[in-house]
């Protein structure tokens, strides 16, 4: 699963990933549900992990086949923490739609938001 949050400007959080799948490339910060979690708890945990903040998930995004993975990506409300990367992220950033072209990104990343209307501005 994954957590897509925006800042005021209406730029989205990316992180550049650390590990497989992915690695090396920006994509939406998310992880593994663990044993015991739910969908809310793990983007939380993730979250926290992955970039320094503290969110409150809300309503499913929608849902993507990577690979062997169906993720879920929710959206986030930031309520607290500051921004860093962590965990299993290289780099953490806010950013805008422009931006976009010039990241290397997960496959599939920008035609997925796209489809949910969940591009940055």
């Amino acid at each position: 699963m994954g957590g897509l949050a925006y800042d005021a400007s209406g730029r989205l959080l990316l992180v550049l990933r650390a590990n497989d799948p992915g690695r090396g490339r920006w994509s939406v910060p998310g992880g593994r549900v663990e044993a015991g979690e739910d969908d809310a708890a793990a983007v939380i945990r993730e979250m926290r992990e992955e970039t320094g903040l503290d969110v409150r998930p809300g309503r499913l995004i929608g849902r993507v086949e990577r690979g062997p993975y169906t993720i879920a990506d929710y959206a986030c409300a930031v309520v607290g923490g500051t921004l860093r990367a962590g965990d299993d992220a290289l780099d953490a950033r806010w950013c805008a739609a422009a931006d976009l072209a010039a990241l290397p990104l997960v496959d599939g990343l920008v035609e997925t938001l796209a489809t949910w209307g969940a591009l940055p501005e």
